[in-house]
């Protein structure tokens, strides 16, 4: 079994790398034995995206209900020939992460299949889902057993990845509602986006990250860098998102160069040496 779990959990860095640069950084710093459980989560999560993102031709719900099913049969059993699932069900059941943020998370993707828009109530429920939950998935594994710990920082696990999951929103609000006819911010219409509303947006983006940042100072050693790293990129997203117009941000989707992300990831790592962080 030890092969083959290694397998599986290669699949998943590999998964995680094919999809994200950034994350993938961000995990190369965590210790070593933080690597494979953060690689296991970002692989489940992504697939389920994918389902609802990408399958167009597909029955996406009944391709969501199914990999639901199989997903929870696989923590039960602790086996699985679906190398994403079997990675993923050795770290739900070795770090106890709770079934209900699995649900959460679910429920938030079955949400892309059939919404277009949403009102404040559900906005906050996706946003719980697809991101504070993953926030709490991953504290999960760095808490390592400490309850204490973990219920001290969940409030700033979950502040980080609702900003990262709102910055996400304001970079592809073209791609959202072109390509998949959807707009996340309540009362926002894509055709009536003004810098006012977007200032708006971006001071709630900037709460979360104060709050975020409260808890990344709080973490084990050996996770703090990489969560550090990658709370740099989207910073500094978020502080090119904030100098760019509104009508600008409706026209095309803003990036951080890999020339620039080389840079904040050695500030990061020089900051965490001198114990800035």
């Amino acid at each position: 079994m030890e092969l083959y779990d290694e397998t599986c959990f290669e699949t998943s860095k590999l998964i995680t790398k094919k999809y994200s640069t950034s994350f993938s950084k961000g995990i190369a710093a965590f210790h070593p034995r933080f690597r494979y459980p953060i690689y296991s989560i970002y692989g489940f999560v992504r697939f389920a995206d994918e389902i609802v993102d990408t399958f167009h031709t597909q029955d996406k719900q009944k391709l969501l209900d199914d990999f639901e099913k199989e997903a929870f049969d696989t923590i039960d059993k602790r086996i699985s020939l679906n190398p994403i699932l079997q990675s993923f069900q050795i770290t739900v059941n070795h770090y106890q992460i709770d079934r209900e943020l699995i649900r959460c998370f679910l429920k938030s993707m079955g949400m892309d299949i059939d919404k277009a828009t949403f009102n404040e109530s559900e906005y906050k429920s996706y946003i719980h889902g697809s991101a504070e939950v993953i926030g709490l998935m991953c504290l999960r594994v760095f808490c390592e057993g400490d309850d204490e710990l973990y219920n001290q920082l969940a409030p700033s696990a979950k502040s980080l990845g609702s900003a990262l999951q709102k910055i996400n929103f304001l970079r592809d609000i073209k791609a959202d509602h072109k390509e998949r006819s959807r707009i996340y911010f309540p009362g926002i219409s894509f055709e009536v986006f003004t810098d006012q509303t977007k200032k708006q947006i971006e001071a709630d983006i900037q709460h979360d990250f104060d709050e975020g940042f409260k808890g990344i100072k709080a973490l084990p050693h050996g996770a703090r860098l990489g969560v550090y790293i990658a709370y740099q990129y989207y910073l500094s997203l978020f502080k090119k998102i904030v100098n760019t117009s509104a009508e600008t941000i409706l026209q095309k989707r803003i990036r951080i160069s890999n020339g620039d992300k080389v840079l904040l990831y050695c500030k990061a790592v020089l900051q965490h040496k001198l114990g800035l962080i």
